[in-house]
C-alpha cells in the first residue's frame, strides 16, 4: 500500500498549483483522503479531506475558497487544487487515508511522502 503526493514547487504569491495524491495497492475511493501540511518549525496541520461515501469535502478555515479537493476514481488519484496561494501556504504537503474524514492525524493510516510547496516572489 502506497500513497504518493507530488506536484509541489516554487510559485509566486497569487499563483496556483495542483497536487495529486496517487495510490497503489488499494482503491482510493474506498477511503476518506486527507491533506495535511507542515511548515518548517511548526506542527503538522490538517488542510482538507474528501469522504469516501458521499464525496463531501472539508477545509480548514485558512484555505476555504482557495483550495479544492477532488477525486478521479479512474486514475485512483485525489487532487488538491490550490489557488490564490500565499507565502503562509509554504509547507510540505502530504496525503493520507482514513475510514472517515477528521482533523486528527491518528485517524489516518497510510501516509504518502510529502511534496514541498514554496510560495515566494
Amino acid at each position: 500500500v502506497q500513497l504518493q503526493a507530488y506536484g509541489g514547487g516554487l510559485v509566486q504569491p497569487g499563483g496556483s498549483l495542483r497536487l495529486p495524491c496517487a495510490a497503489s495497492g488499494f482503491t482510493l475511493d474506498h477511503y476518506a483522503i486527507g491533506w495535511f501540511r507542515q511548515a518548517q518549525g511548526k506542527e503538522r496541520e490538517w488542510v482538507s479531506c474528501i469522504s469516501s461515501s458521499d464525496g463531501k469535502t472539508y477545509y480548514t478555515d485558512s484555505v476555504k475558497g482557495r483550495f479544492t479537493i477532488s477525486r478521479d476514481n479512474a486514475k485512483n488519484t485525489v487532487y488538491l487544487q490550490m489557488n490564490s496561494l500565499k507565502p503562509e501556504d509554504t509547507a510540505v504537503y502530504s496525503c493520507a487515508n482514513a475510514r472517515v474524514c477528521g482533523v486528527a492525524t491518528p485517524q489516518y493510516d497510510y501516509w504518502g511522502q510529502g511534496t514541498l510547496v514554496t510560495v515566494s516572489s
